[in-house]
Order: C-alpha cells, then structure tokens, then sequence
C-alpha cells in the first residue's frame, strides 16, 4: 500500500457503512422527489451523503468536499473528497440491484484513491494511484479484447435527454459497430465493470465529478485507458468520458466522433 493508503481504508469503512443504508432501504417504500423531469433523489440518497461526510469530514476536518445532493466545501484545500451516496438511484427507487456508493479522494487536483461498493452483490472495487486496482482484495486487469466488433460496451443518457437526445446517435451506432450495448444506470460500476473486463468500453457524456472520479482512476489502474472524445487524459470536470482496455480505444474514439 502506498502513501494514501490510510485513505483508501477510511474511503473503503465509509463506503461500506453507507452500503448497508442503501441495503437497509432497499426493500422500504420510501420517498421519492424529482429534481428535474427524470432526475431523482430519494431520502436514501440523503442519508447516505450524511453518513459519508460525517465519518470523513470527522476524521479529516480541513479536507474539502464535493458530492451530489448539494454539498460543496473548501474547494481550495489540498485534498478533496468527491463521492456520491447513491449512484443508480433510478434503480434503487425500481428496486433494480443495480447502484453503487462511489468515494473519491483528490489531492492538489489528481485523483489519488478511489472506493466503488455495490452493497448487493457485496463487491468492492478500489484503486489507489500507482498501486494497481483491485476488487475484493484481488488484482484486477481490463480485458484482452481488441476490436470493437467483439466488444461488450456500455453508456448511460443525461436526465435531459427528452428535450437535448444526447447520446442517441452514438449509441445506434455502437449497436452496428460493437458485439452488444448495455445500459445498466450507475456510471460508477460501468467504468469499474472495464476495470475488470466485465466490459471492454464505456462512454457516457453530461457526467458530473462524482459520477466518474472513483471509476476513472480504478480503469485507469487496472491497464486501461480514460480520455475525453478527443482522446486527452480525462479530467472529472468536464462532462464527456471514454473508457476502455485501450486495445478498443481509437475505435470507440472514432465512433464518438463520427458526423
């Protein structure tokens, strides 16, 4: 383990602990409110980002965070977390087991650890910067697939694809182009499904940092490769990430960039 491993432990307790409200809940009957006309959030989601910035912020009182339901500190510090409590609330509010909690730590702007815990199927993926990624305590590589035609990859749309249709060209052309698509809700588990070769590729456009940050650095410590569509070294602050094994890349480049 290296420097920020202390981190990665507090990163990995925090999401665990967040994983068994998002269990707890799962077979409630619980509120739900729109943000926007597609865009949920539900008092799990609450709970969870509660919970997550009271055990960090505790044991870490001069970090920043950053985090989906509205929370936004000292976004000079050195380190700063950026998590989302409930990735996949869609499907938790439909009782699909498919979300996740996902913590990121960033210090003087690199991602330096990342946690993704599916508290479902109980696995936990996580990556420290230089020290490899891993999901439940074993290595993990991105696949050996090298071409897109027998490539599973996978997206996701924005909430305001009713009015905007973001994305809906790429993925037809994905349907032709790759061996299938999936679509599965929770951006988080897409990019550490490519870390471990679950899927060849993954490109979602309109994320927010908390979406990608745990995910990015997982891939990218699995082998693999994380750009924009112009194939520069992602950054979890503009909206667009492509993702793959790296085999696959130029080809998935080359999709997202057709007219």
């Amino acid at each position: 383990m290296g420097e920020h491993a202390a981190y990665l432990e507090a990163a990995r307790a925090a999401a665990a602990e967040a994983g068994e409200i998002l269990k707890r809940d799962y077979h409630r009957e619980g509120e739900v409110q729109f943000k926007g006309e597609i865009d949920l959030v539900t008092e799990t989601d609450k709970a969870s980002q509660a919970l997550i910035y009271r055990r960090l912020s505790d044991r870490y009182p001069g970090h920043g965070f950053l985090a989906e339901e509205g929370l936004s500190t000292s976004p000079g510090a050195e380190f700063r977390w950026i998590f989302d409590p409930l990735d996949g609330t869609t499907n938790f509010a439909h009782r699909l087991p498919i979300f996740c909690v996902s913590i990121a730590l960033e210090r003087a702007g690199r991602l330096v650890c990342g946690v993704v815990f599916n508290p479902m199927s109980g696995e936990t993926f996580w990556a420290e910067a230089g020290g490899g990624a891993f999901l439940d305590g074993r290595p993990i590589r991105v696949s050996p697939t090298a071409s897109l035609d027998r490539s599973l990859v996978a997206t996701g749309f924005p909430y305001d694809i009713r009015k905007t249709k973001v994305n809906i060209r790429q993925h037809d052309q994905f349907l032709i182009r790759a061996q299938a698509v999936r679509r599965c809700g929770s951006a988080a588990l897409d990019l550490s499904y490519v870390a471990c070769g679950r899927f060849d590729g993954f490109w979602e456009m309109r994320l927010n940092p908390w979406d990608s940050a745990a995910g990015a650095l997982i891939v990218a410590e699995a082998g693999g490769r994380v750009t924009d569509f112009g194939g520069r070294p992602a950054d979890i602050y503009k909206p667009e990430v492509a993702a793959s094994n790296g085999l696959i890349h130029a080809e998935l480049l080359e999709v997202l960039n057709e007219p």
